[in-house]
């Protein structure tokens, strides 16, 4: 039997996976094979020397006071998952003092009894390498999609109030693990934006003008190509997200206010455009702004200076929301994540949530501890200092439930944790 959607839509009127449409969107389906987190065994990876945790298949809570591993935790978890955490966008801390590498292997499981074994390995000076059931992938970036994750933090504080890159960087993670082609696309770009760089660069320090022209033309013509692709999918993704938005925000908040989200790309458009409409008008500014690229020693033109404006009503939240706000918009996004996340891929995404109750008051706490019992999310992972607050709202002596306490990068379930085991 089908399964209510997360926003109450038609689940048999949905669009097809990996694919952006900007009309006619529908909200999440649930689907009866979700894959869920069994386990993760942690070597050596931040404070844990060797850590092995095992799961519920619903709400988990990990407790225990600061610095003591949590959100290590949840970070090996997003490892596990897309090849990167999101605490930091870097790995070389990830490794455990005086160790000489780290490794994170999560089990996945599916309802049908499906599954998937994870490894993450990482030496510093030598790169990483993931395993899917044993079998090394010939690109880490192959991983992204295969096992959809949506973590909230502290940090998406920036994600309303911070600057435009915060904002590009919650598309980019969506859109990548929605469409493996948007990936591709953009790691492309990022390749050729790089090395245009490089150059424009070397020529700001006194490198000869004589021939640039004819070199950087051939990265122009990439840059477009690529470029114009991910403008296009940032436009349709732009229209295909507001009904998620709302309808996520609506379910958090009980005001009236409108939340809604307008796409600025660093060329001169109109909403919608087509290809080719994109690829023109990025010719045109690539030329228009040449001189200003030699002089400044960087590309000026192009998705990597896009931005997204948010707003409640006709109020920009970057300039003027209050910090209850700030997070209750941030939190909208990441629920709307989850659900767009899951119509596209067919999958419902792991939720992490690190340290969102803190800010919480009592009523909020409650109906979001009842949102995530409900079959309308998969798995939750939570990080807190302190138990109390769920008491009484998650039943973690249920099956369906479990809590785990950490403290010094050692993790002891419930049980054991009160016994002081």
């Amino acid at each position: 039997m089908t399964e209510a959607p997360l926003w109450g839509a038609d689940p048999s009127s949905a669009a097809p996976p990996n694919e952006i449409v900007a009309a006619d969107v529908h909200m999440l389906r649930c689907y009866e094979q979700a894959m869920y987190l069994k386990s993760i065994r942690l070597t050596d990876f931040r404070v844990h020397e060797r850590t092995e945790c095992t799961f519920a298949p619903s709400v988990n809570l990990l407790y225990g006071p600061n610095g003591a591993g949590k959100t290590n935790v949840l970070d090996a978890i997003h490892y596990a998952c897309l090849s990167k955490g999101f605490v930091t966008s870097g790995d070389r801390y990830i490794v455990r003092r005086g160790a000489k590498h780290t490794e994170v292997e999560g089990l996945f499981v599916s309802d049908g009894g499906r599954e998937r074994r994870v490894r993450m390995a990482y030496v510093p000076g030598e790169g990483k390498r993931m395993f899917m059931n044993g079998v090394a992938q010939e690109r880490v970036s192959s991983m992204v999609g295969q096992l959809p994750v949506v973590a909230c933090a502290p940090q998406d504080y920036a994600l309303t109030s911070g600057g435009p890159d915060n904002r590009r960087r919650f598309v980019d993670n969506l859109l990548c693990q929605a469409t493996p082609l948007y990936l591709d696309g953009l790691l492309r770009f990022r390749r050729v934006l790089k090395q245009r760089n490089r150059y424009l660069a070397g020529m700001k320090e006194g490198g000869s003008m004589d021939n640039t022209p004819a070199i950087l033309s051939s990265w122009d013509e990439q840059l477009v190509t690529f470029g114009s692709r991910i403008v296009q999918a940032r436009q349709g993704f732009t229209d295909a997200f507001a009904d998620y938005l709302h309808q996520a925000y609506e379910a958090i908040e009980s005001v009236a206010e409108k939340p809604t989200m307008e796409y600025h790309a660093n060329l001169r458009l109109s909403a919608a455009a087509p290809l080719e409409t994109i690829q023109a008008a990025y010719r045109d500014k690539l030329a228009a702004v040449f001189e200003d690229e030699c002089r400044r020693g960087t590309t000026l033109a192009g998705p990597h200076l896009d931005d997204l404006a948010f707003r409640l009503d006709d109020m920009l939240v970057r300039r003027y929301a209050s910090q209850g706000q700030h997070r209750t918009f941030g939190m909208a996004l990441k629920l709307a994540m989850y659900a767009f996340l899951q119509e596209r891929t067919g999958e419902r995404p792991i939720l992490l949530l690190d340290d969102v109750f803190e800010h919480l008051d009592a009523s909020r706490s409650k109906a979001f501890l009842d949102l995530l019992q409900s079959d309308r999310i998969g798995q939750t992972i939570i990080s807190a200092t302190d138990r109390r607050p769920f008491d009484g709202l998650v039943p973690f002596d249920e099956g369906q439930h479990r809590a785990l306490f950490v403290e010094d990068g050692q993790v002891r379930p419930l049980a054991s944790a009160e016994s002081g085991a």
